[in-house]
């Protein structure tokens, strides 16, 4: 239990971490949340439709309420599992088509080529000298830049499908025991 000093330690603490101030800090915080996507129910008609096909599939003629909606669950679960997944496979294919290179090192290098050149036009006038050739990164490692750089967001990504994974899983194991449960009822 805290005491009543701490109490009011915290409170004081509490006051002075009021969040982001300007107005730039609080339109970056205002979208935390749309970073992926992943987090919100979305609830399209498609969606829905998706969700019922396969949820009568899954059960396979069954009309009970209780089956269809485990079912249901484990069709929106499936379905998540996909959207996930391709989610993951998106990022990977941009990072390889574009992220090969990030705006900071190309920026830099484009900085370097600008200073070189107006070293050599300078030195143009005085005598001539060897420069040094710009180093330019190798493919190889601008894609192991542009892996460092993914790494994170796949983890969160990877978060994200390990819980709907569980779901999915919780779901089956529901329906299969209610199908066991009917195929072989307690006397």
């Amino acid at each position: 239990m805290a005491t009543e000093r701490q109490i009011a330690a915290n409170r004081r603490n509490a006051q002075k971490s009021t969040g982001p101030r300007t107005a730039v800090g609080k339109r970056r915080a205002a979208r935390n949340a749309y970073r992926h996507g992943l987090s919100i129910v979305t609830g399209s008609a498609a969606d829905d439709e998706a969700v019922k096909s396969l949820a009568l599939a899954i059960v396979a003629g069954s009309s009970d309420p209780e089956h269809l909606e485990l079912a249901r669950s484990a069709a929106r679960a499936y379905l998540e599992l996909a959207h996930i997944r391709q989610i993951k496979a998106d990022i990977i294919q941009r990072m390889l088509d574009f992220g090969a290179v990030e705006p900071e090192e190309l920026m830099r290098v484009r900085l370097a080529e600008s200073r070189y050149m107006t070293a050599l036009l300078r030195r143009q006038r005085q005598k001539p000298e060897r420069h040094k050739p710009i180093d330019v990164p190798s493919l190889a490692e601008r894609e192991a830049a542009a892996v460092r750089r993914l790494l994170p967001e796949l983890r969160k990504l990877n978060r994200y499908e390990a819980r709907t994974h569980a779901t999915l899983d919780r779901a089956l194991s529901e329906v299969a025991a209610l199908n066991t449960l009917r195929e072989h009822p307690a006397p």
